[in-house]
């Protein structure tokens, strides 16, 4: 798709120079800029995460077409910057996929944003352009007030039929937050976005960064359903990852971190799933992440759960631990501090076959080991805040979403609490 010109009748030279004339004059007006060399840094800046899922691939199916459409998606944020620029992907597309536009905002309210906040994305100084299969982009730095804990609206319009060429689709299908899909068109930055359609899955988006001073970094949570927040509450950022941003960011002093949440919903560490397992997809979820300093892994019950349901891919306490070690490892050779969080109760889980006595004993060899191999560079014990001091493989009945597995939104802020913010000073 070619992209709009506003200079159809003048060469490349005398067009670029309108263009910059333009940027100018919109940076003077609206007090925003898309130039791909902007940075407002003041030489104790950088780059660094305040929002970010973890890709997964959809196959096309109603809900999840997308035929020439704006879809308007909801980030909260974590920690607040000068400048945002956003990450778009097409990492599981076996076609191209086209951007038509794009633009960045404060939301306001619902699919409403706030009028003359933000303004266009550009890709390399392009409005309009294409990722090729298996690749992301990444977007030219607009100057816009980012708040802590906020909530940001990111508009891509999708002039294709992207079920028909992008199949399958980039997504994150458990996003616990309501998105706008407009009628047919191109309706990238209105205020008030018609809405045909909404869903519940980010597509295609999978990160937001901001410029913050250099003493910031960003906390990777890595993990499977339980990081990724489900059962609890949606559109209510009830997710413990959450809650561990509300406590960084109410922290006095410069002590303010991104939290990125990286958890997909019935991840394993060992075999694939929903997802690639949590070795293949370690490097570009966690160590791919601008300013990342420190990660949190709470992964492995769906190892142990999956093993009645796929005996064919059981495995052992003893290769669960061995798949830790091998995460534990690549983040130290980037240089990154990491955390293993111990694995939480299910022995009430509702899901029948997940829970078993042989997979509660691998369950506890494998906190065992997390609490005292020394591996990892600290613990953080979810297992003893969440679990019935009376019935401890069973999770405190406050905790419980219902489901026996999940925690409840309480159950959430619980764990965000027990994770001493020592850690990441």
């Amino acid at each position: 798709m070619k992209s709009t010109t506003l200079f159809p009748a003048i060469g490349p030279s005398r067009r670029q120079f309108l263009k910059t004339v333009v940027a100018a004059v919109a940076f003077a007006v609206a007090g925003f800029t898309t130039h791909p060399a902007a940075f407002a840094g003041n030489g104790n800046e950088h780059w660094v995460g305040t929002w970010a899922t973890a890709p997964v691939s959809a196959a096309p199916s109603p809900a999840n077409q997308i035929n020439n459409q704006t879809l308007r998606q909801i980030v909260h944020t974590s920690v607040g910057g000068d400048q945002v620029r956003v990450k778009v992907s097409n990492a599981f597309g076996t076609g191209s996929l086209v951007i038509g536009a794009a633009h960045v905002a404060l939301r306001a309210a619902g699919e409403a944003i706030v009028p003359g906040s933000g303004g266009p994305l550009t890709f390399s100084g392009l409005s309009s352009f294409t990722i090729p299969p298996g690749a992301h982009a990444l977007s030219d730095p607009v100057n816009l007030a980012v708040p802590a804990l906020g909530d940001l609206a990111i508009d891509l319009y999708l002039p294709g039929d992207t079920s028909a060429t992008t199949s399958p689709l980039t997504t994150h299908s458990v996003g616990l937050q309501t998105n706008y899909l407009s009628p047919a068109g191109n309706f990238t930055g209105v205020t008030v976005l018609t809405v045909a359609g909404t869903r519940t899955s980010w597509f295609f988006l999978t990160g937001v960064e901001v410029t913050a001073s250099k003493q910031t970094g960003a906390i990777a949570a890595f993990g499977d359903s339980i990081t990724d927040g489900v059962a609890s509450t949606p559109d209510t950022n009830n997710r413990w990852p959450n809650h561990l941003a509300s406590r960084l960011m109410a922290q006095p002093g410069n002590h303010k971190m991104g939290v990125l949440d990286l958890g997909i919903s019935g991840n394993r560490v060992l075999h694939d799933f929903v997802g690639p397992n949590a070795q293949a997809r370690f490097d570009r979820d966690v160590l791919t992440q601008t300013g990342v300093t420190h990660v949190i892994v709470l992964e492995g019950i769906n190892d142990i759960g999956f093993s009645g349901f796929l005996p064919a891919e059981a495995v052992t306490a003893a290769e669960i631990i061995a798949g830790h070690q091998q995460l534990i490892e690549r983040a130290h050779a980037r240089g990154l501090t990491i955390y293993g969080a111990t694995l939480t109760p299910f022995a009430g889980t509702i899901f029948a076959g997940y829970f078993t006595p042989a997979g509660e004993v691998k369950r506890q060899a494998v906190n065992a080991w997390i609490r005292t191999s020394g591996e990892y560079d600290a613990v953080i014990d979810f297992d003893l805040v969440t679990r019935n001091p009376n019935n401890p493989t069973f999770l405190l009945p406050a905790y419980d979403s219902g489901d026996g597995l999940h925690p409840s939104d309480a159950g959430y802020v619980a764990m965000a609490n027990a994770i001493d913010l020592k850690l990441f000073k």
